[in-house]
């Protein structure tokens, strides 16, 4: 198994790079508003609709390439980019978290290598395999996330792991919905709560790690 000690130990970030994950959901939800402002229109509610309607359309038809009336999409340049910084930013977020912690176990391993396997088969949204995306996504992502909010709360980060198990929750009743059927109409504001709820949370991971590590000088701008 890989040593996660060791990585804490000579995977150094320097200059920005610990920002770039902040900046990542910030260009994330610029060009996910450029794309709803650009979606031709059309959700599974109301196939005609005009434009991107917030209580009815689901995040990801914004990548398709035809929108649901049928026209093609020209909203799927931003949402694809969106999705590519989001999860680049992320990435490098997940690569860098166990350094949060003094003490690693294979409960940190699980997160780290949970984690950033379901934010590399994120970037493939975008295809036609969408259900497939989704399930193993899913499955990764929940290992992730329920055993970061179980090391943030066992270190000593109790608030940002209480909010690490709200995310899991959110997550979960997306899934079961998703899978089920039961209350679909009210999915697509379910998923935009849960994308607020997990954006904050990743913040507040990013934020922390900031803080734990060297803080950032004028010199590592230069």
């Amino acid at each position: 198994m890989i040593d996660l000690n060791s990585i804490s130990k000579t995977a150094k970030p320097s200059g920005i790079v610990l920002w770039l994950p902040g900046v990542g959901i910030l260009f994330f939800l610029v060009l996910y508003v450029m794309a709803a402002i650009t979606y031709p229109g059309g959700s599974a509610a109301q196939p005609a609709h005009t434009g991107f309607d917030f209580w009815n359309n689901y995040l990801c038809d914004l990548l398709d390439e035809y929108a649901i009336n049928g026209e093609l999409n020209s909203a799927r340049y931003y949402a694809r980019a969106s999705l590519f910084v989001l999860c680049s930013g992320l990435i490098l977020l997940w690569i860098f978290l166990p350094r949060l912690f003094d003490k690693k176990n294979f409960g940190h391993f699980l997160m780290w290598i949970t984690g950033i396997t379901a934010l590399f088969i994120i970037f493939l949204m975008g295809t036609q395999n969408h259900d497939l995306i989704v399930r193993l996504a899913g499955g990764f992502g929940f290992a992730a996330i329920l055993s970061c909010a179980w090391a943030l709360v066992k270190g000593g980060y109790r608030a940002l792991g209480v909010l690490g198990y709200v995310c899991f929750i959110v997550f979960l009743i997306n899934y079961l919905i998703y899978e089920t059927g039961l209350f679909i109409a009210a999915l697509p504001l379910i998923q935009k709560v849960t994308f607020v709820l997990c954006l904050s949370w990743f913040s507040g991971l990013n934020y922390n790690l900031i803080k734990k590590l060297k803080p950032l000088k004028k010199s590592d701008f230069t």
